[in-house]
């Protein structure tokens, strides 16, 4: 409440889990820390998708692999491995390789909310989707799709890259629901 957000009980404890976790692998979090995890909680979308778990090899030996393990709508738990050109790339593979609804990346930015090696980073990713059902005509005629903005936080780079898609990916398979 201090901070200027009206959070209730389950998110307040939703919030405090993510926060102990980041505790765990920072020296101090700082009040730009804490904001950065309370906004992506309040303002994520619904999840279809959760991402349970990432984990990535990668090296100069140009096969950046990425496992990833998801919970879908149906309740179950979905793991898909792939390789990638880097670290988040294999990331982003394994989740379209899971959730089967084909995207265009078209934008993604990585920024450190503070200072120093154990930072926290956010990262913002925009899609367009590539569902005709999502296409329209612009007012100069052209055919366009819908984009869909997320971001996700973490002290690694490649989990908030990773949270991030997914978040975006859940906007969009929303929209695709209610239209359907």
């Amino acid at each position: 409440a201090e901070m200027g957000y009206d959070v209730g009980n389950d998110d307040l404890d939703e919030i405090f889990k993510r926060f102990k976790a980041v505790a765990d692998k920072k020296k101090g979090i700082k009040d730009e820390d804490l904001e950065a995890l309370v906004s992506e909680h309040l303002f994520q979308s619904t999840s279809v998708w959760e991402l349970l778990e990432a984990q990535v090899v990668c090296g100069t030996m140009e096969m950046p692999t990425a496992t990833v393990k998801m919970r879908g709508p149906d309740g179950m738990e979905h793991v898909e491995s792939i390789v990638g050109k880097g670290p988040v790339d294999a990331c982003y593979k394994a989740v379209d390789k899971i959730v089967k609804s084909p995207v265009n990346l078209l934008d993604y930015s990585v920024n450190a909310v503070t200072e120093g090696i154990d930072a926290i980073a956010v990262t913002r990713v925009c899609v367009e989707s590539t569902d005709e059902r999502l296409a329209y005509e612009s007012a100069s005629g052209l055919t366009r799709r819908r984009n869909f903005t997320a971001q996700a936080s973490d002290t690694d780079i490649v989990v908030s890259s990773t949270r991030a898609y997914v978040n975006a990916l859940c906007k969009m398979l929303m929209v695709l629901r209610n239209i359907q």
